[in-house]
């Protein structure tokens, strides 16, 4: 019989880059919104605007990086209405890059 692969899901990450602010405040009020849309997606931040390096390309004003179970879960949490709704803030506050990776083996 041969033998089957199970799927699992492999964790993900949401990888923000702050690279100009805007509107402090704008910022302020994303932040305190952010929280409540996290409610119900498991999620767990790695980075939050620690110390960092850029080694290359332009300069940014800070990096975050969250694990999620998935990428669906990351996609769920990103696209749900509370979310979107902080959101809005953020685009108004500063420009950012969002960037979503699955997590890989070497045999990938």
């Amino acid at each position: 019989m041969p033998e089957q692969k199970v799927q699992v899901a492999k964790p993900a990450y949401v990888v923000f880059t702050r690279e100009k602010t805007l509107d402090q405040a704008e910022l302020e009020t994303y932040w305190k919104k952010v929280a409540a849309s996290l409610e119900g997606h498991p999620m767990k931040v790695l980075s939050g605007y620690g110390p960092y390096e850029v080694l290359e390309g332009d300069k940014t004003e800070g990096v975050v990086i969250a694990e999620f179970p998935s990428m669906e879960a990351a996609k769920a949490w990103y696209y749900s209405p509370a979310y979107q709704a902080a959101r809005e803030h953020r685009l108004k506050g500063a420009v950012y890059r969002g960037i979503l990776v699955e997590a890989t083996t070497p045999r990938d």
